[in-house]
């Protein structure tokens, strides 16, 4: 199905799963705004990449911590219909060793921008025929984690606000939903050795991690037209695993 007239703004568009979901939304013919904070080389040739799909694409850099930069993104942002919180970082370590910097930044990334993003951009949400708002979440927002556990209270704080604001924005048919990935294949995982990897691997019922493209077929499920009933609902991406 195309989306030729509506717009996606993904943060974090050049993560492993940012990147996939963008790619899966220009192929279903999304207009796109893709944010990035450092990764500029990745960003342009991922652009370029999806021009190729006769879609619009228009990046944006910034970073949270940073209100000017929050401000210009949503300055250069003009129609929208779907808006997909999908940047992340984790901290793996005590939570008595985090410090104040890195625990703003958690923060920041998690549930400061997305609270600002979403805030400036319900009056355009609530123009769209099909408005959506999803985040990409974590299991660990729903179980927890031994060290992570400032990064599972951010997920956490994500769970709460998709759940609250559901109920707030549901007379304007705005949708609000979370992903909650377990073990994916990225970047997150790259702390990990082979064989820890294989341990977690023996724990999901499924036998596998996950990859990025898992992730971007719910996603897009969660933002078709079709998906209009279903709000306030967290979805796990998981194979299985801590259910």
């Amino acid at each position: 199905m195309k989306n030729r007239n509506r717009s996606a703004f993904i943060t974090g568009a050049s993560g492993a799963i940012g990147k996939a979901i963008a790619r899966r939304l220009a192929k279903d013919g999304f207009n796109l705004y893709l944010h990035y904070h450092s990764n500029e080389k990745i960003m342009r040739t991922l652009a370029t990449e999806l021009q190729n799909c006769d879609v619009e694409v228009t990046v944006l850099q910034g970073d949270f911590s940073s209100r000017a930069d929050l401000e210009k993104i949503t300055e250069n942002v003009f129609e929208l219909d779907v808006f997909i919180h999908a940047a992340g970082n984790s901290e793996y370590g005590l939570f008595t060793d985090l410090s104040d910097k890195k625990l703003q930044c958690l923060y920041d990334i998690h549930v400061g921008a997305p609270l600002y993003f979403i805030r400036a951009f319900l009056p355009k949400l609530r123009r769209s025929s099909h408005p959506r708002i999803l985040f990409i979440s974590s299991i660990w927002g729903e179980v927890g984690a031994a060290m992570e556990v400032a990064y599972s209270t951010m997920k956490g704080a994500q769970i709460a606000f998709v759940k609250a604001l559901s109920k707030e924005v549901a007379g304007n048919d705005i949708t609000v939903n979370a992903l909650t990935p377990g073990a994916v294949d990225t970047a997150m995982l790259a702390q990990f050795s082979e064989q820890e990897k294989q341990e977690f691997i023996q724990e999901i019922p499924l036998l596998r991690l996950g990859n990025p493209k898992d992730v971007a077929n719910a996603a897009a499920f969660l933002v078709r037209d079709e998906s209009g009933y279903i709000t306030g609902q967290i979805l796990g991406v998981n194979g299985g695993w801590h259910m």
